[in-house]
């Protein structure tokens, strides 16, 4: 049996609580309802943390997995169903979910796992601009790997479309020496160059900025890391498209929550649903969107 210790902390301006097991270690923020950090006992980190965070209030942290909800990215960006949801002014990037605060439900013991629950009360017509009725739920299980589950379920009388996404920060010896498989032979949109469709040829590889949308990937993506001498392995649910992305050298300069060198260091493969892999929400309907994080050393 697992044992488990709980730890309420304060980074910056941000309630945080570091939760502790027998395998592994798990930093989560109150606000976005947001896991900072985890890393395994006596192994480099498996999610990023920036040495540059910062700890706001209202400002996502540039770490670990964000979550982007009711809407990913810029929401012009996304389809005319999504756009619509929103009467305010200013849409913020990657939605309204991960700049604010969630409720913990609870943190309990499952067996040799140790389940947390958070709530956004928010999402259910309180968040401004978006005035819909949507219990919004997120679960996270550590165990000896690492699972998110993301649930939302329409309780209002009309229907409701999002786009979402995990936006997981995976830590990585240095990006130029690893690769992503399981996007072999797979359609992706080009976002660098006009968002023109295209096919990828074997494994991905990395020696510039990326910012891709794979499209219908398999359940199963894996980063391998021949220096660290791991694979991560995610493996997603309730997703039909993958965002992998890494802002190289120009644009991390342009990032006050990320060292000029940062980006060597990360990696992100987001599970997602973007582009035309909406989420349809009919009045009483629910959908949920998940990822188990695994690693294994080669």
């Amino acid at each position: 049996m697992a044992t488990f210790q709980v730890v309420t902390e304060q980074h910056g301006e941000l309630n945080c609580w570091r939760i502790s097991s027998d395998h592994a270690e798990l930093l989560i923020a109150q606000q976005g309802a947001q896991i900072l950090s985890y890393q395994r006992v006596g192994q480099p980190p498996l999610l990023w943390l920036s040495d540059q965070a910062i700890f706001r209030q209202g400002k996502s942290v540039r770490a670990g997995v964000p979550v982007c909800w009711p809407w990913f990215g810029n929401l012009q960006r996304n389809p005319q169903a999504v756009q619509a949801m929103y009467r305010g002014e200013q849409a913020p990037a990657h939605g309204l979910a991960r700049a604010r605060d969630w409720q913990l439900l609870g943190i309990e013991e499952a067996g040799d796992r140790l389940r947390i629950e958070f709530e956004l009360p928010e999402a259910q017509g309180d968040l401004p601009g978006w005035p819909h009725d949507v219990e919004l739920k997120l679960v996270v299980e550590l165990g000896e790997d690492l699972q998110l589950n993301l649930t939302s379920r329409n309780m209002g009388n009309t229907p409701v479309t999002i786009s979402q996404a995990l936006h997981s920060y995976f830590a990585v010896s240095d990006v130029r020496q690893v690769r992503v498989e399981g996007v072999e032979g797979l359609g992706y949109i080009e976002t660098l160059a006009d968002w023109e469709q295209r096919q990828q040829q074997g494994p991905l590889g990395f020696a510039g900025e990326t910012d891709r949308i794979y499209l219908a990937p398999p359940q199963t993506l894996s980063i391998v890391d021949p220096h660290w001498e791991r694979r991560i392995t995610l493996t997603s649910s309730g997703s039909r498209s993958a965002v992998i992305w890494n802002p190289w050298t120009e644009r991390a300069k342009e990032l006050p929550d990320m060292a000029d060198d940062g980006w060597q260091r990360m990696l992100c493969i987001e599970t997602a649903n973007v582009w035309n892999d909406l989420v349809e929400l009919k009045p009483g309907g629910s959908s949920s969107l998940g990822v188990r994080i695994g690693c294994e050393m080669i």
